[in-house]
């Protein structure tokens, strides 16, 4: 949904089969502080090749370039990476910075990971140097202690996996993501005024829940999340991270399913129906790029893939069937990226950020939406990426000025949809101030036990947002009071 106005990729050669992430000692300082820490782990392996991943933290004098220094032991072989270039010389290691992560101020922290190839044992490196400092020192790496297994959800938030075309929990139970869109991570932080449109604490994600929601689209920002020069450091890399890590964690605590994903995104296109002429993620572009978008689902999969129940929904609303001339290029485009007509720049494709996701290790569930912003699922089917996790879902938009906007596009274009894989309305609405064509799109889903979630939880004017609510104490707008009391009327 377009909003109101306001003031390295992976890539493993080969068929190589992830095996569930296998979990190695985490290399942590003890006691007294050292100058630097290292955090060290391998977040999935696999017959010749694993991928890892340190965590570096400054505990000196701020640094404006960092350079990280260590040893393989076991005859590992790094061959790619990112959030930093490496670079490896017999045994030894070397990470520098890139060009927008250099600074470490005193107490800050840096991530980055690699693909390495291995044979015979895959030992941990046990010293690392920062700027030609020893990290950890005087600390002693525990072999025997190892990290928590994944998390198999908590009970109330249940850990979703695709069973032929409906979402299911652990027990098999059939779920529906049912709830709403909390809009303001995509657009806050990338115009300089915070990270959160309004509150998002204990008690304004309580009344979200009060609604009977068991579901929170989060939208985000990849220049934010990683944390590019453009963004003030205040709201971007780990701040901007660490926050949207606190909001999943609030959204679970009531017992809601939080979908995470990426709504705004870098990348200069001024063609047909352009949302901006920016090169920076201030605007819905009609593709994912090749230059971070991979990068960004390759971070926010890592953060979250010992977390199953967190769902992604990979981009919001692509439209390249506006820039190019005829169909089949645009769906070509969305699976495959490269260099698509009429856009200028690099296009990631489904495909890539399918693979981005999945060479993390991580199984979660993911959504994947179609061509007119969301709207057009006619050849979903067709062009779907292949998922080695069988684990993807079709994601749809619709408001009531939308080209699918009645049940006869719905019957033709969507049930073929929804008999083959889950299909989740990510975004209902309409622009009235009113709910009688939000009711008439929850009738068919509910008819099909399907799942939606309406937008948006901010307190816009409802005419031009449009807004569920006037409030943060959940309070509905005339147009939010259709959804409210139809979740709340649901078994």
């Amino acid at each position: 949904m377009r909003h109101p106005p306001r003031s390295v990729l992976l890539a493993v050669t080969g068929a190589v089969a992830l095996v569930a992430a296998v979990t190695v000692p985490v290399v942590t300082a003890q006691g007294a502080t050292p100058a630097c820490t290292v955090e060290y782990s391998v977040t999935g392996q696999w017959d010749g090749g694993f991928q890892g991943a340190v965590t570096v933290t400054n505990n000196a004098a701020p640094v404006s370039g960092w350079s990280l220094g260590f040893d393989f032991a076991g005859g590992q072989k790094v061959t790619q990476g990112w959030n930093a270039k490496w670079s490896q010389s017999g045994t030894t290691v070397t990470a520098t910075n890139e060009s927008w992560n250099g600074s470490l101020a005193t107490g800050a922290s840096v991530s980055a990971g690699f693909i390495a190839s291995w044979s015979g044992s895959n030992a941990v490196p046990t010293a690392f140097q920062l700027n030609g400092t020893t990290c950890n020192a005087g600390a002693e790496p525990d072999p025997t202690d190892p990290t928590d297994p994944p998390d198999p959800g908590d009970g109330s938030v249940p850990a979703l996996h695709v069973a032929g075309n409906k979402l299911m929990d652990a027990d098999g139970t059939t779920r529906r993501l049912l709830g709403v869109n909390r809009s303001g991570g995509e657009f806050m932080c990338v115009q300089g005024y915070g990270i959160w449109d309004g509150p998002v604490d204990d008690a304004a994600i309580g009344a979200i829940a009060d609604w009977n929601a068991n579901t929170v689209r989060i939208p985000l920002n990849e220049e934010c999340w990683l944390g590019l020069s453009n963004i003030k450091p205040e709201y971007g890399g780990t701040n901007y991270v660490n926050a949207v890590k606190d909001l999943v964690g609030r959204v679970k605590a009531h017992g809601m399913t939080p979908m995470l994903e990426l709504h705004w995104s870098w990348g200069q296109y001024t063609g047909n129906s352009a949302g901006c002429s920016d090169v920076h993620a201030t605007c819905q572009k009609p593709m994912p790029n090749m230059q971070y978008t991979p990068a960004f689902w390759t971070s926010v999969a890592g953060t979250f893939k010992d977390d199953p129940t967190v769902v992604f929904d990979l981009f919001n609303e692509p439209y390249p069937d506006r820039a190019t001339s005829t169909t089949t290029q645009a769906w070509q485009c969305w699976r495959d990226g490269g260099a698509c007509p009429g856009i200028g720049y690099e296009v990631a494709g489904m495909q890539d950020l399918v693979d981005a996701v999945r060479d993390t290790g991580a199984g979660n569930p993911i959504l994947l939406g179609g061509l007119a912003y969301s709207n057009d699922l006619s050849q979903w089917l067709t062009y779907r990426p292949t998922d080695p996790a069988g684990n993807l879902a079709a994601a749809w938009h619709v408001y009531n000025f939308n080209t699918c906007a009645n049940e006869s596009c719905w019957n033709s274009t969507l049930a073929p949809v929804a008999d083959r894989v889950p299909l989740v309305a990510g975004e209902i609405g309409e622009n009235t101030c009113s709910h009688s064509f939000v009711d008439r799109v929850m009738k068919w889903f509910d008819d099909r036990d399907l799942s939606y979630l309406g937008w948006t939880w901010n307190t816009w004017d409802c005419s031009s947002g449009p807004a569920l609510i006037s409030g943060y104490d959940g309070t509905p707008t005339s147009y939010g009071i259709g959804l409210r009391d139809h979740l709340r009327a649901l078994d």
